[in-house]
């Protein structure tokens, strides 16, 4: 289909349902739905990730408390173009711990908008899978003559499973000509737990206290984030600066084998905006330092060595990522619409591991040295308007992306063989990337539209893909980027992904867009060279394994329905409207003929909300099929089947409002698909140190509060 896109504006009126909204169809712009959640739900929530749970086609896989990934189609992480505030951001760390999203908070995030399917050359570029658009709040001014304009917000909540806490606050002064705006936001939270037991109670943390069988191990994290935005217009023009900060002093990760134990992060961000009588032309720099630290946390083994006094395993990174555009929007015709557009982005990287003893010693380890990654890229986009039942778009993009590595080195003469190996060969890469799209959408009545999409995109190996170099077990185990427990290794010789993708949509609805509306969009993409993975050494099954990322072709093919239904407008019971999503999703390594890695199975939600004056009350029923297609290669693990309710109510005052809520109602026991394997306590640093075969579990029954006021 043309780019079936979820705007989630966050900001909305208090009588608004807290479920999708009735999807609205907007034939000026190459997307297919809106959809809606309720006034400011999110302010009990600690990862933005999970303000996505419920849009058609979109899957979280697990990690941090506040870091899961998006994925779209199957398609995930480096995969997807995911823009916060307009900059690219990367996650610099070897288990990306710090991808894109979790450099904001929820409550800092005004519009979250997803791209699925055929996405617009203007909205891509370096990936193959769909695009997330994020934003904070634009800057608003007072009106001409009005003075001064004073706005606040303030807001908490508690979780109870995993004793999450968490606040935020924001304060904006503006006159008709300044806007300054503040945000902060912190999380805290400790383990949580799941719905059963999981794991032996028996199950080693390698330090003096045990886990309860039910206790998710390294799930705890604290978070802190702030961002200052002031803007100034003069006339039709438009000049804003952000500057953003973060402060995350730990955040465990039960499917990793190193939790973060720290994650300092500034970011500068200016944009000019200037409005003509033909368009718009939109600039932009940034730049972005991230500053991330690995180390067993506290429930993973600390001291290592026949005498216990290898203290852990150190592990740095330091990111340095800058980038411009310039976008120009030309209105030609009534018709015609032309968008020509030009980015660059440089981004370095240094990875290393101090010595801490024993066989990691007595030199530094170098995993990644004068990492370099560079994008230049050029796009144009036509859309035509060619009646009111007709609309098309073209696109074109080309990408030049190079990347190079210095030379490494290893902790000693262990690693000798790989390092002499990697550095007598050439690092540097430069890749040719092309990509089209052309999508057209046909409305031929006031009931229903149809929607046509056809794409070529490419992605260059990120750089952990290309450079990481040692082949020893404990090095590998500390390259991952899937979850599953297992070590990687990259390949200097790695080849773009291109993937082909055909998308398509029906929708129907009533005539006034209210009382029902039901969407089916089938898709598929077919990807030549699919970064995917094979064996390194000896890989047995039901245990962890060793593997090098490699290319492969891949298919990927499945069909979103999604609906609603308005059961009631304004009787006695008040405003009833029942809602529902159903995805379902195929990923096949055609090459190696095994199934695709963190394939989300047969989906649904189903939401019934009642608006009755002042309150908002919704029931959820989130049913999920088991996944019994796994990657063989990975020894990806088998889930069953499970069903959640989840309950929440809403009162809203003028200025305030309060809600209660309950996930997970009925304390069901389940392992989540997209989790991961549970690595979360033990002796980590080695592979076997921990047991094969424990899927990371979803949280237990959880009751909470949130309370939030505005001024």
């Amino acid at each position: 289909m043309m780019s079936l896109a979820a705007t989630v504006p966050l900001h909305g009126h208090a009588a608004e349902l807290d479920t999708p909204a009735v999807p609205e169809v907007v034939i000026s712009a190459p997307r297919a739905s809106t959809a809606t959640t309720g006034d400011n739900q999110h302010h009990h929530l600690a990862d933005t990730a999970a303000l996505l749970r419920g849009v058609a086609g979109v899957g979280l896989a697990g990690a941090g408390g506040v870091s899961s990934l998006p994925i779209l189609h199957g398609l995930g992480d480096d995969r997807l173009r995911i823009q916060v505030d307009g900059m690219d951001l990367i996650s610099a760390c070897a288990n990306h711990m710090n991808p894109p999203l979790s450099y904001l908070a929820p409550a800092q995030v005004d519009t979250l908008e997803v791209l699925n399917g055929v996405v617009p050359v203007s909205a891509g570029g370096d990936s193959i899978g769909g695009a997330i658009r994020v934003r904070s709040a634009e800057p608003r001014f007072a009106a001409s003559g009005q003075g001064t304009l004073v706005e606040g917000q303030v807001s908490a909540y508690l979780r109870s499973n995993g004793n999450v806490r968490g606040g935020d606050v924001a304060a904006s002064y503006a006159n008709d000509t300044l806007s300054l705006r503040y945000s902060g936001a912190t999380a805290q939270a400790d383990n949580y737990v799941a719905g059963g037991d999981f794991k032996p109670a028996t199950l080693p943390t390698g330090r003096p206290h045990q886990l309860a069988a039910d206790e998710v191990g390294s799930s705890g994290f604290r978070s802190h984030n702030q961002s200052l935005a002031m803007a100034m217009r003069a006339g039709q023009q438009l000049l804003e600066l952000r500057l953003g900060m973060q402060r995350m002093p730990y955040q465990g990760f039960p499917n990793q084998r190193m939790d973060m134990t720290g994650n300092d992060s500034e970011q500068v961000n200016l944009r000019h905006l200037a409005e003509t009588s033909w368009g718009s032309v939109e600039s932009r720099l940034y730049h972005e330092h991230t500053r991330h630290a690995m180390q067993f946390g506290q429930d993973k083994q600390y001291w290592y060595g026949p005498r216990r006094d290898i203290p852990g395993m150190p592990m740095d990174t330091a990111g340095h990522n800058s980038g411009a555009s310039v976008r120009a929007e030309v209105r030609a015709s009534a018709r015609d619409t032309v968008r020509l557009g030009a980015e660059w982005q440089r981004y370095r990287l240094d990875d290393w591991w101090s010595p801490s003893g024993g066989g990691m010693a007595p030199d530094t380890f170098w995993n990644i040295r004068d990492g370099k990654r560079d994008r230049a890229g050029l796009y144009a986009e036509w859309d035509a308007h060619w009646n009111a039942q007709w609309f098309t778009q073209l696109g074109v993009r080309g990408e030049r992306v190079s990347s190079d590595a210095g030379p490494v080195q290893g902790y000693n003469a262990m690693s000798a063989a790989d390092m002499a190996a990697f550095n007598g060969r050439a690092h540097g890469r430069r890749d040719h990337n092309l990509d089209f799209t052309a999508q057209a959408r046909y409305t031929p009545d006031a009931i229903s539209a149809y929607a046509l999409g056809l794409a070529r995109k490419s992605r260059s190996p990120n750089l952990y893909e290309r450079y990481s170099w040692a082949t020893d077990g404990m090095s590998m185990n500390m390259v991952n980027l899937s979850g599953d427990g297992n070590g990687y290794v990259g390949d200097i010789g790695l080849r773009p992904e291109v993937a082909h993708t055909l998308s398509a949509s029906a929708e129907f609805h009533d005539a006034a867009q209210q009382s029902w509306s039901l969407t089916l969009a089938p898709h598929y993409s077919y990807v030549h060279d699919y970064i995917d993975a094979r064996c390194l050494k000896a890989c047995r099954a039901n245990s962890f394994v060793f593997l090098r990322w490699a290319n492969q072709d891949a298919c990927l093919y499945g069909a979103d329905l999604s609906g609603h239904l308005l059961l009631a407008r304004d009787g006695a019971f008040g405003r009833l409207n029942a809602t529902g999503v159903l995805s379902y999703l195929r990923g096949k390594n055609t090459t190696a003929g095994d199934n695709l890695y963190n394939i989300m199975p047969l989906n649904a939600r189903l939401s019934l909300a009642q608006s009755l004056g002042r309150w908002i009350n919704t029931a959820e029923l989130e049913a999920v099929a088991a996944k019994d297609r796994v990657s063989a290669v990975r020894n990806e693990l088998k889930t069953a089947g499970y069903g959640l309710l989840h309950l929440r109510t809403r009162y809203a005052w003028k200025a305030a409002q309060l809600e209660v809520g309950v996930e997970n109602a009925l304390d069901r026991a389940y392992a989540l698909p997209l989790g991961g394997a549970y690595v979360g306590q033990g002796k980590t640093m080695s592979q076997m140190g921990t047991p094969y075969g424990i899927a990371v579990p979803g949280k237990g029954r959880s009751f909470y509060v949130a309370v939030s006021a505005t001024y």
